[in-house]
């Protein structure tokens, strides 16, 4: 194993803890509308994520860092090549972060649901954002001999792009769904348990058309996908802990399934990661022209370098995510005023 695949395997990962992590954060703004009915709920899906959603995008900017320093033909091929596409994810980061900080500093009722509308369909737009961009990372993009590309935002809007980023949307609700059983009690904890099962179902569906698209339409994904084994394994395992999280929600084991939905998140993301290497971007144009974790990545002292400060640097970031969320466990209360 050379240092090219374990940099490949370690930026899987850390966009596996962003997925998870964040991935909760969208799935409460996507679901603060249809279930929270009153201005009190509102606040308390808002104060569940309060003290970590901002630790929880730390990953991003860790992969993100990644991608730039180990990976940097990558990194410029995707920024340039869907420019207008990074902007709006930008864009809506920006909306949901303001939505939070701006919702309470006037009690107009008004006001907040505003925000809260703002925050709820920014996230949603996060989550399909995300799930467009994967989708047509797995699809592959038309990388030419240099390595670049050039697509505006509605040419990465693709049916099979669409329907993945319909499903990550489903799959954030369940996770965020999952999040909130851990966080609030009450009727409004019934009325979210009664919703995350059929959530789950959604997704499940989803998901399982997404593998019918590829098998139908795209025959040289499949043909990727069915080299080796490991990548219907992880499948599979991630269909079996998606089963567990939802009997552990039937069972009103809130943690265990939280722990089930968020290896459901990995397990699929580490497929992808397989079917896809040693590509980072297929060339829909040329497979010659596909970036791999050999031709895009940085010299070999560097890789050397980067792995350092992150073997030294990322039990850091683990160690804090880990302490805020032991400081802010257990439920999520607020006053009749909201706050």
């Amino acid at each position: 194993m050379t240092l090219n695949d374990v940099w490949f395997a370690l930026f899987i990962l850390i966009i596996a803890g962003y997925l998870l992590l964040d991935g909760f954060d969208m799935g409460v703004g996507i679901l603060l509308l249809p279930l929270a009915r009153t201005d009190v709920e509102r606040r308390t899906f808002l104060n569940s994520i309060g003290p970590v959603w901002d630790g929880n995008e730390v990953w991003l900017i860790l992969g993100a860092g990644v991608l730039f320093a180990v990976f940097p033909l990558a990194y410029a091929s995707l920024f340039s090549g869907m420019y207008s596409a990074f902007m709006l994810v930008l864009f809506v980061l920006i909306l949901r972060t303001v939505a939070l900080e701006f919702r309470s500093k006037e009690t107009s009722p008004r006001w907040r649901s505003t925000w809260d509308a703002v925050f709820g369909l920014a996230s949603l737009g996060l989550a399909l954002a995300l799930g467009i961009a994967f989708g047509n990372v797995v699809s592959g993009l038309p990388v030419d001999a240099n390595g670049n590309f050039s697509s505006g935002l509605t040419g990465l809007l693709t049916p099979f792009a669409l329907l993945v980023g319909v499903t990550t949307a489903a799959m954030f609700s369940v996770q965020g769904g999952i999040y909130l059983l851990l966080k609030t009690e009450g009727e409004l904890y019934d009325r979210i348990a009664r919703t995350v099962p059929r959530l789950m179902v959604v997704f499940f569906v989803l998901n399982t058309v997404v593998v019918i698209a590829m098998v139908m339409f795209h025959q040289e994904i499949t043909e990727r996908y069915t080299t080796d084994i490991w990548p219907v394994i992880f499948p599979a395992a991630a269909l079996a802990a998606l089963g567990g999280a939802w009997l552990f929600v039937r069972r009103g084991e809130a943690f265990k399934a939280f722990l089930c939905s968020s290896a459901t998140i990995g397990l699929l993301l580490i497929s992808g990661g397989i079917g896809l290497y040693p590509n980072l971007i297929v060339s829909t144009l040329d497979p010659a022209y596909s970036l791999t974790v050999y031709n895009a990545a940085s010299a070999e002292n560097t890789l050397e370098v980067a792995l350092i400060i992150a073997l030294i640097g990322i039990p850091f970031v683990l160690l804090y995510t880990a302490g805020v969320y032991y400081i802010f466990r257990g439920k999520t209360v607020v006053d009749h005023h909201g706050y």
